[in-house]
């Protein structure tokens, strides 16, 4: 097992429509932001498991003779990623020194690795020696999916190392996919990951770390969109920190109060989702302008109705403001609240307009990238294909 280094990164995700909504029973589209986690496993010192998480400043070490003492006895098979077991997350809790209830990143990343490597591995009964070094693009607690890629990349990883999954071949500077039936147990894996760390996740982010593209998440059931473009975005972190509970709880009490108001804004939104989807699937059979101009008015109406559902943010106001100056479209992604934003950009946006947008909107104290949704999901990596920065960093450790 584990004869050889493996390389793999999974993007994040961002809600393009349907955020609020679809938690009753509307649709929402989920896109992959090429934002990504990039993970590389090797054999490790004889008898250690260890793991370095930069971003989190997180670098523990284990002896895997002590590691022993925490498989499940259970062993369920692979194809089945067994469900976290409360007493089991409790026992490694205890190992691990995270005392019950400790919820920070750092805590549950952890924990996700242990009951991931465990899993994995409980029906052969032994366990690799490792190292793995993470590092990600994405800002956790942002609602970009950061776990999700993290679950995704840990999942893969611990899969092909374990040969229940192949890890595709890749030329250098290349990637490389894996088969659908391989990310189909990426997916369940990676799923069980996100329940460590979220409790009673939607699917949704996992889902979209593993296959990348759009999805359609409604009343519980996801479906992977069969083709979709990638388009530019900005994405703006406004750094308003943000509670979702409250923020649902707030969308549910004004549909109690005026339900003859609202479920028509739930219905509009519902149309928005599905015309966007219309769309994106005419794009990727080409794309024209008009494509773009529909999914700007989209963004749009949008916005304001999300607004409507009182979930803006003045630094929410602030970034539609800024960009419209610039004649780009923005919307809250997510939440709301505060948190992040995307702005659309189209083929013919200038690359002037797209530094003073970035400048400005920094210039407010936002984080602000370009990047793009639609991207890859989970990729196979040659170490060449991978830019400088990150290389050295995953070579560091």
């Amino acid at each position: 097992m584990l004869a050889r280094e493996c390389i793999v990164s999974a993007p994040g995700k961002v809600i393009l429509h349907g955020e609020h909504a679809v938690v009753h029973g509307k649709v929402a589209l989920a896109v992959s932001l090429n934002l990504r986690t990039y993970l590389r496993i090797q054999p490790g010192a004889a008898g250690r498991v260890s793991i370095n998480m930069p971003n989190i400043d997180t670098f523990l070490s284990w002896d895997v003779s002590s590691l022993h003492t925490l498989l499940p006895a259970s062993r369920a098979g692979l194809q089945n990623a067994v469900e976290p077991d409360a007493a089991v997350v409790l026992k490694l809790r205890e190992y691990a020194g995270l005392g019950d209830g400790l919820a920070d990143t750092r805590s549950l990343a952890v924990l996700a690795f242990l009951y991931i490597y465990l899993s994995v591995f409980a029906e052969s009964r032994e366990l690799p020696s490792l190292t793995m070094a993470v590092w990600s693009e994405l800002p956790t607690g942002a609602g970009l999916g950061s776990s999700a890629a993290f679950s995704v990349c840990l999942s893969t990883a611990l899969l092909a190392s374990r040969g229940a999954i192949a890890c595709p071949a890749v030329e250098a500077a290349q990637t490389a996919r894996w088969s659908d039936e391989d990310l189909e147990l990426i997916n369940k894996w990676a799923f069980q990951g996100e329940k460590i760390i979220h409790g009673n996740p939607s699917g949704v982010d996992n889902a979209v770390g593993t296959w990348g593209g759009a999805l359609r998440y409604h009343s519980g059931k996801i479906k992977p969109l069969s083709s979709t473009p990638m388009l530019r975005i900005l994405l703006t972190n406004t750094r308003v920190p943000r509670s979702t509970k409250v923020l649902v709880a707030g969308v549910r009490d004004k549909i109690t109060k005026f339900p003859a108001i609202m479920n028509p804004v739930l219905d509009s939104i519902d149309a928005i989702s599905c015309e966007c989807e219309r769309t994106l699937m005419e794009m990727a059979r080409g794309p024209e302008i008009q494509h773009y101009r529909v999914l700007e008015e989209l963004i749009d109406i949008n916005q304001h109705h999300l607004n409507v559902m009182g979930v803006g943010h003045p630094s929410l106001d602030r970034l539609c403001q800024v960009s419209l100056v610039h004649g780009l479209h923005s919307k809250l992604t997510g939440a709301g609240g505060g948190g992040c934003g995307i702005t659309l950009l189209t083929p013919d946006t200038d690359s002037s307009v797209v530094e003073r947008s970035i400048q400005e909107l920094k210039d407010c104290g936002y984080d602000c990238w370009e990047t793009s949704i639609g991207a890859p999901g989970v990729l196979h990596h040659s170490p060449s294909s991978l830019t400088e920065d990150v290389l050295k960093i995953l070579n560091s450790y």
